[in-house]
């Protein structure tokens, strides 16, 4: 009885030392560098949101945020390693939209969008912009509409891959205008962006943190952006409801997650420096100069978790519609 005593006293000062030691290392955190993965190719819209991110996160968090491409698979491959990372606060996931999507996109996920993750906060929100080549003949939304009805069987529509954004927005402008296009998938914003000013495809429907430059640039032709009013970095674009497309209004959120298991602790430093990076004045100007909106309201775990909720079965109610099935 003794010796039982004496082993049970034993584990309970072990399993007291232990927890004593993961307090003291939740209290020092982070004593290194923290991994921002990007589920997206660099020089994208995501990425372009994540690097400007990372260096406003670095001051309040006192550490570098490093920021890590793990492209493939429409985001999912990247959040899938995020997902089965460590939870302890040096790998975080910087994900859009495409974490409510992924869920009617694909029938077997690495990871549960709601189990998987710790909520962190809201980033941005970016509207869309229906862009073509620079030689392309429709030189307005009625032009557009009309050619593309009239050349259906010709026009190329870009996108970054099944479940990236111009995915998305790319399936909502065909249903919109009840055609279906020739898709070209690429492994990345950036690549299909190349194409398209290399003029070796149509149609793209893109963030403005990817697209904002060349519209200013006349790179591209510009016919509408899908925010509910016009955007001060492109005033002169105007939006889908006002070219008669009512139900065409989309925003492309941003948001961060850690790894499910995450300590409370270290949940909230990572909190409060997100929240901190979303006031710092040159963040803001980087953002407003990509045509996105800072969420310094929702910049908290419950307003990112009621997203999630919320917009799940929003987007398979739309891929049904579409008959966009799962692969």
């Amino acid at each position: 009885m003794l010796h039982l005593k004496k082993t049970m006293l034993a584990a309970g000062l072990a399993m007291g030392f232990l927890g004593f030691t993961a307090q003291a290392e939740e209290s020092k955190y982070p004593e290194r560098p923290v991994n921002m993965v990007i589920p997206f190719t660099a020089g994208g819209p995501t990425d372009n949101v994540a690097r400007s991110l990372a260096e406003a996160m670095r001051a309040p968090l006192g550490e570098t945020v490093i920021v890590e491409n793990k492209a493939g698979a429409g985001g999912t491959i990247g959040t899938t390693h995020v997902a089965h990372q460590k939870p302890n606060g040096y790998d975080i996931l910087l994900m859009h939209i495409g974490f409510s999507t992924a869920p009617s996109l694909y029938k077997k996920l690495g990871y549960d969008p709601v189990k998987s993750f710790e909520p962190i906060g809201m980033v941005v929100d970016v509207p869309m912009t229906i862009i073509a080549r620079e030689d392309f003949p429709a030189n307005n939304m009625k032009e557009l509409v009309e050619y593309v009805k009239a050349h259906k069987d010709e026009v190329t529509l870009a996108n970054a891959g099944v479940g990236a954004a111009s995915h998305l927005c790319g399936t909502m402008l065909m249903s919109a205008l009840n055609v279906d296009l020739l898709t070209i998938p690429y492994k990345g914003a950036a690549p299909a962006m190349n194409d398209l000013l290399g003029k070796q495809v149509d149609l793209l429907c893109d963030q403005t943190t990817n697209t904002s430059q060349q519209i200013l640039g006349k790179k591209v032709k510009a016919y509408a952006i899908t925010s509910a009013e016009r955007s001060p970095t492109l005033p002169d674009l105007p939006t889908m409801q006002e070219e008669g497309f009512k139900d065409f209004q989309v925003g492309i959120w941003h948001a961060l997650w850690a790894p499910a298991g995450t300590p409370k602790p270290v949940l909230q430093k990572l909190e409060s420096a997100l929240a901190a990076a979303l006031k710092d004045p040159k963040f803001k100007e980087r953002m407003d100069q990509l045509g996105a909106t800072v969420l310094e309201n929702d910049a908290n775990p419950a307003a990112l978790q009621a997203k999630v909720a919320q917009q799940i079965p929003v987007w398979a109610e739309l891929f049904k519609k579409a008959g966009v099935e799962p692969q």
